[in-house]
């Protein structure tokens, strides 16, 4: 099963850290990253632009409406995301507790659809 580990941080929580402790968080992060990526549990992983260069598109009867930034108020922002591999949810929150990340915010564990069967199911 693939599952996304959807990264969120609390920028407050982050900014407040020293730079050579956030640093290091990154570091031994990406060295994790690396060794999942060897063993084949890690298929992806981005981190993602501060959100001041995110744009929203809605669109609702027709009208776009373009916003600057995320749309969701909250305190807590997409920051990036791991695509893995794991056997079920239980195996993918494991993985999930081996990334600093949490601390700073959530980090949002939810299995990817079966989107083979969802052509089928549409025809297309």
């Amino acid at each position: 099963m693939q599952f996304l580990l959807l990264i969120y941080i609390d920028e407050g929580l982050l900014q407040a850290l020293p730079g050579e402790e956030y640093d290091r968080l990154m570091h031994d992060c990406l060295q994790h990253a690396d060794a999942l990526q060897a063993d084949g549990t890690l298929v992806l992983a981005q981190k993602l632009e501060p959100v001041h260069s995110a744009r929203t598109l809605r669109t609702r009867q027709g009208k776009e409406r373009i916003i600057d930034g995320p749309f969701a108020e909250t305190h807590e922002l997409l920051a990036g995301f791991n695509l893995i591999n794991a056997r079920d949810h239980d195996d993918a929150l494991r993985i999930a507790r081996q990334f600093p990340w949490s601390r700073f915010g959530s980090i949002e564990v939810r299995p990817l659809a079966d989107m083979d069967a969802e052509r089928e199911r549409v025809g297309a």
